[in-house]
């Protein structure tokens, strides 16, 4: 049964201009998020679909960042590139709220825009 479902966009643009504040790095990616960032050629795009995924999973919450600091909530990416949810300890217990134990991810792009889309199944 769906327990939530959470969708945002980012534009791409601005993520870029986001992105030259590395205190803003910090708060919004984990480690790992930032070296596969900064490992892309098009760094920018993939920071905002990053973004936009965070957004999308504490929609699908309903509580938006109450709870969860942005880098709190981590995605990672399988070896051809898929995006998912990296579900850690502090995930897992807000998950546990909405009674969802799986979490579903998908992002996309086209021109200067970022899309995540989030499922909570329960």
């Amino acid at each position: 049964m769906i327990r939530g479902l959470g969708c945002d966009v980012c534009a791409i643009s601005r993520m870029a201009r986001m992105m030259e504040n590395p205190r803003f790095l910090e708060r919004w990616f984990t480690a790992p998020e930032r070296e596969y960032i900064g490992a892309r050629k098009n760094a920018a795009q993939t920071a905002a679909g990053i973004f936009a995924a965070k957004e999308a999973f504490v929609k699908a919450l309903g509580t938006g960042f109450a709870g969860l600091a942005p880098n709190q909530v981590a995605v990672a990416h399988d070896a051809n590139g898929a995006p998912r949810y990296d579900i850690n300890q502090a995930m897992r217990a807000a998950m546990e709220q909405k009674d969802a134990r799986a979490a579903f991810l998908s992002i996309s792009h086209d021109g200067d825009t970022a899309m995540a889309a989030a499922v909570l199944e329960g």
